[in-house]
């Protein structure tokens, strides 16, 4: 009893019934980082030395079928971003960070993936490679995204001997909602998404989760101008179907989608702009006795994909 009376000493060193250990000390480590990661390894040498080769360069604007890197930061975006299966090229982690679960869970994933760098950074290098965003040492970098041309579209359904259903997205400028519509698209047997070039949403990181995966099987194609590319589908005959709340007719009655189409969807605030509307062979309504006004782009393409695939079954 006397030996459990003695008091604690003020110096360090040993503590009765603790074996001179902190708590945190009785923890397991974890598994072995990667070697990106181990101080003073060769390959995490060789990784410093390109991220500084990389730090203050702007990121590539896109050119032709493709778009600009992009970086997702912070833990929680990141694990998301790798959960999702968006795809990335690098994930750069910061050097003595706090290797919570987020983290673990990041390294996890990216390896299990493969492909993807793992590259260790000073915070200040990350920083300025963020411009100064919290990233919380972790960036994921996704690289540019291949758009396909709108004629490969209607050119793989017809390889395929089917007739192309195709969504083309006028003023759409935001990413979920691209992403949403690629969702729907994969759902109901389509073969395809067009955006326009400039002032529309893009495949970003957040597309990619929106769509679940189905991106990596739903090719999105970008068109310099939309108008003269719905005119080249009407020239190769496809249907060009625009989706307006003042629409002559309803969805449902439309026997136009049962062969080549392409249902053209606009922003939910000022639906399509006018020469595309003018372009569009039928104008359909969705009709909505709960008297709602509009429709969000993926719900609204979503109703009109289903309707064409209960058509051609």
């Amino acid at each position: 009893m006397a030996a459990n009376n003695r008091r604690m000493s003020g110096k360090k060193g040993a503590q009765v019934g603790s074996g001179g250990q902190r708590r945190r000390g009785l923890e397991g480590k974890g598994p072995t980082p990667p070697a990106e990661m181990r101080k003073g390894h060769a390959k995490q040498r060789a990784a410093q030395a390109k991220v500084r080769r990389t730090q203050g360069r702007p990121m590539p604007k896109g050119r032709g079928g493709r778009s600009a890197s992009e970086l997702v930061v912070g833990r929680n975006p990141v694990v998301e971003a790798l959960r999702e299966g968006v795809p990335a090229s690098t994930l750069y982690v910061q050097q003595f960070i706090d290797n919570d679960e987020r983290v673990r869970e990041a390294l996890q994933l990216a390896g299990e993936r493969g492909g993807i760098n793992l590259m260790e950074a000073p915070r200040p290098e990350l920083d300025r490679m963020t411009n100064g965003l919290n990233h919380q040492g972790l960036v994921l970098q996704v690289p540019p995204y291949e758009y396909a041309h709108p004629e490969d579209l209607a050119a793989a359904a017809y390889d395929e001997g089917e007739d192309p259903l195709i969504v083309a997205l006028d003023g759409v400028t935001d990413p979920r909602n691209l992403g949403a519509v690629v969702r729907s698209v994969s759902a109901f047997g389509g073969h395809g998404v067009v955006v326009p070039e400039r002032r529309a949403a893009g495949m970003t990181a957040g597309a990619w989760k929106t769509s679940a995966g189905t991106a990596a099987r739903t090719p999105v194609a970008r068109a310099t101008n939309l108008t003269r590319a719905l005119e080249a589908y009407k020239k190769a005959g496809i249907v060009v179907v625009g989706l307006a709340a003042d629409g002559e007719v309803d969805v449902d009655e439309l026997e136009a989608l049962e062969g080549p189409v392409v249902i053209v969807v606009g922003s939910e605030g000022k639906g399509l702009s006018r020469l595309v509307g003018e372009t569009c062979d039928f104008r359909v309504r969705i009709p909505m006795p709960g008297g709602a006004e509009s429709l969000n782009a993926g719900v609204a393409a979503g109703v009109v994909l289903y309707e064409a695939a209960r058509r051609r079954a």
